[in-house]
């Protein structure tokens, strides 16, 4: 079922929230809401949901304009980061609730709830309430009886907030699976960037209630349009770097730094720039060598974080395979590689 918010526009009161934005979530795809607290992505989910009446514009599933119509006629399924469970219920019965409402028989909805379980693989806990299950058993449970509708599209409002960090990356792998099995339409929101590049098929990068930019995870990590975007994807996370245009070259005034710009970027000199450099491509391999001192280390296992902070104060980060050679204080030089960095103007906007 495909999505298409045709300008919509969401206020409340005086104070507008989105204003004639527009999105196509294509048949069976997932996309990914992205955005820091306040950026409007819940809003436009609930409005999706039919919890939000749109202050402006339309919304339709298909060629269905559903703009106007309460939530218990869109045939959604939705997934809340609280799960919302009901406490007195066993799994079967919170499973089977949408179907009981709908007046379907016993035995039907039995047959449908005994499906559904195993696709999220919980059949084995049917008899049990809420308040036997782990976090990740409850997610499967809200998961379920979203499913069992057969809802044209399934909403999942922050689904992963409330688990731990082994029961999040399973999760996710999880939801995609039924997501992809089913061929549901789905519209993922989340500030996690790690969930939004793993589960989604596009991510709506939002920022004050714009759509600051939507591409597939690979394009969006590689091709920002923005400093904002650069910054909100890539974990750990890239550091930008301060300076002017001189000579075909990013210069930072005052030091011996020089990164040859892309041929494509001809800003003026002297014109103030961002230079945005991804942890992969500060290492001891690189065309541009650059002195810091290690002022913070993490291990990650297989793979070690360093903060070098240089000179004039700047900071660059560098993600390496592990070693134990480099302590906290000593003085390093490692190299930028030029061909992979991300020029962006004084504003952030990427040239």
């Amino acid at each position: 079922m495909r999505i298409l918010l045709d300008n919509f526009s969401k206020s409340f009161g005086s104070t507008k929230v989105i204003e004639n934005m527009n999105l196509e979530v294509a048949h069976g795809e997932m996309l990914a809401l992205l955005g820091p607290s306040g950026c409007g992505k819940s809003t436009t989910l609930f409005a999706v949901c039919g919890i939000h009446r749109p202050t402006g514009g339309r919304i339709l599933f298909g060629d269905r304009d559903v703009t106007d119509l309460p939530s218990q006629a869109r045939n959604v399924g939705v997934v809340f980061q609280s799960y919302a469970l009901y406490p007195h219920m066993t799994v079967a019965e919170n499973i089977g609730f949408p179907l009981k409402v709908k007046g379907m028989a016993s035995a039907e909805i039995n047959k449908e709830v005994d499906h559904i379980a195993g696709l999220v693989q919980i059949d084995n806990l049917l008899r049990r309430r809420p308040s036997e299950l782990s976090g990740g058993q409850q997610q499967r449970v809200a998961l379920a009886r979203a499913l069992i509708r057969k809802p044209d599209v399934l909403l999942l409002d922050e689904p992963l907030a409330n688990l731990d960090a082994k029961l999040r990356l399973e999760m996710r792998s999880e939801i995609r699976r039924i997501q992809r099995e089913t061929g549901i339409t789905a519209i993922l929101v989340t500030h996690d960037q790690v969930e939004a590049m793993s589960m989604c098929d596009r991510i709506a990068i939002m920022k004050d209630g714009e759509i600051v930019q939507i591409a597939t995870p690979a394009k969006m990590y590689s091709d920002p349009r923005t400093a904002f975007v650069a910054g909100f994807l890539g974990s750990p996370p890239i550091t930008f770097l301060h300076g002017v245009a001189s000579k075909g070259a990013f210069c930072i005034p005052g030091s011996r730094i020089e990164v040859p710009l892309p041929v494509s970027v001809n800003p003026g000199e002297g014109t103030k720039l961002l230079l945005g450099v991804r942890p992969e491509h500060y290492s001891p391999t690189g065309d541009v060598h650059v002195t810091g001192t290690i002022n913070f280390a993490e291990t990650q296992g297989r793979e070690n974080l360093y903060d070098v902070r240089l000179t004039d104060g700047a900071l660059l980060r560098s993600i390496q395979p592990a070693r134990q050679d480099i302590r906290i204080g000593e003085e390093v030089t490692w190299a930028i590689d030029s061909r992979s960095v991300l020029v962006f103007d004084e504003q952030g906007r990427r040239l």
